[in-house]
């Protein structure tokens, strides 16, 4: 009987993708973007929100609410999910135009030349010296 799950198989065909390079990048990226949601979180509600709150005498987003009989539509959560969305994705754009920037700099920037070896520069000096003989004759 054939063994429809083998296990030692199974987990070199695991190792073999975790190990690849786009998934430890992914992960990296995950985690990233994990701290990035943060402090991009704090900014919002420590900077953003009590802005937007003074700019409206005192009025916090998070609890505007539609009241509708016995139904509470709260769309203020919406609004600041929105404000969120929209500054996660202003900053990721900033970011990306900023590497794009570096990168496109650091390939413009033509390589230093490498210096020449010493019996190279050696070799021109003699060549020179052999030149100026040969005109002057």
């Amino acid at each position: 009987m054939a063994h429809f799950f083998n296990l030692k198989g199974f987990l070199e065909e695991f190792k073999a993708f975790a190990l690849k390079g786009n998934v430890i990048d992914l992960a990296v990226a995950v985690v990233i973007g994990g701290a990035f949601n943060k402090i991009v979180s704090v900014f919002v509600s420590s900077i953003i929100t009590p802005i937007i709150g003074y700019l409206t005498s005192g009025v916090n987003l998070a609890y505007l609410v539609l009241k509708l009989g016995d139904v509470e539509l709260k769309y203020g959560e919406l609004l600041q999910a929105t404000i969120d969305f929209l500054i996660i994705a202003f900053s990721v754009f900033v970011a990306i135009k900023l590497i794009g920037a570096l990168r496109r700099k650091s390939e413009e920037a033509p390589a230093a030349p490498a210096p020449k070896p010493d019996d190279v520069v050696l070799l021109e000096q003699i060549r020179d010296i052999l030149q100026k003989q040969a005109d002057a004759k």
